[in-house]
């Protein structure tokens, strides 16, 4: 019945199996030209216009394909953009670093302290958050961390910096209070540029909240698909000046890039830089937000 199920849904939309198959596989042999045009009628339904992108998804896949430099891989890989971020704002900024571990086999479980983050070094959403490590299933974890560490981000998006990164674990302290997470400030920065605010509230129970405000405070009118927005209509955009300050020295030279921040007991903490922001396949609703995005990204 299950099988059945599976074969209705994709007979029904046929684009769908397009992240099924190139999830496993079947489309490493195609260039990244025509692969990301084949994803991203899968993700979109649109046609990928690279010749004149105007969206900004399109202009994110422009990206991955035209404008390559060589740190980019350091600034995707979460412990080499360590030393960047020193170079560039100061070691204050990092979160403490625990421990670094080429394998699962090196993790030192007894000597992790109650509270603690573990993060694969060479991709997205694989992160483990312990808030009580008495609860811990270390079994489960494991097995969770080796898959991951097996696992190239590059193939499904074609986001090149991460294809020949080696995967590594790191451990750094836990910034959340109690149950609570703290807020994620992801500034998004245009030619090097502040100029959108994107705050992901989050909570332990796994209720995840983004808005995107201007640079004068506003809650703008629009959001990704799957999440809805919060009630906080305005936000005081002179707190966050230095972290725009921030946010412009590490975005310095890039064409878009994301600098992520933590606020946490009235101190910042950089997060992590996305060049790509949900690999350019971000379903933004009302539609017109994505053009809107689209033209503050500027190629010249």
């Amino acid at each position: 019945m299950r099988i059945i199920n599976m074969v209705k849904r994709y007979f029904k939309n046929p684009r769908k199996l397009i992240r099924v198959l190139g999830g496993r596989g079947f489309f490493n042999w195609l260039p990244d030209r025509p692969y990301l045009k084949l994803v991203y009628w899968g993700e979109t339904g649109n046609r990928l216009n690279l010749n004149n992108p105007t969206a900004f998804n399109e202009k994110i896949q422009w990206l991955k394909l035209y404008d390559r430099k060589l740190e980019y891989s350091k600034f995707v890989d979460k412990y080499e953009v360590r030393a960047y971020v020193e170079e560039k704002i100061g070691e204050d900024y990092l979160i403490p670093l625990i421990g670094i571990y080429n394998n699962i086999e090196e993790i030192d479980w007894c000597h992790l302290p109650d509270q603690f983050v573990l993060k694969c070094t060479h991709g997205s959403h694989c992160n483990i958050i312990c808030t009580n490590k008495a609860n811990l299933n270390i079994t489960e974890i494991n097995n969770k961390l080796q898959k991951w560490l097996k696992h190239n981000w590059y193939w499904f998006g074609r986001e090149w910096p991460y294809k020949n990164i080696t995967g590594k674990i790191i451990c750094e302290q836990f910034l959340g209070e109690l149950n609570d997470l703290p807020n994620d400030y992801k500034i998004m920065c245009f030619n090097g540029e502040p100029q959108i605010v994107q705050i992901h509230r989050k909570n332990l129970s796994g209720q995840h909240l983004i808005d995107f405000y201007s640079m004068e405070g506003n809650q703008l009118p629009f959001r990704k698909k799957g999440f809805a927005n919060s009630d906080v209509k305005f936000i005081d955009i002179e707190s966050l000046k230095e972290m725009f300050d921030l946010a412009r020295r590490l975005s310095e030279g890039t064409k878009y890039i994301r600098t992520d921040f933590y606020f946490v007991r009235n101190k910042i903490y950089f997060g992590e830089l996305t060049l790509y922001d949900s690999s350019g396949l971000i379903d933004f609703e009302p539609k017109w937000s994505n053009y809107f995005l689209g033209e503050k990204l500027n190629f010249s």
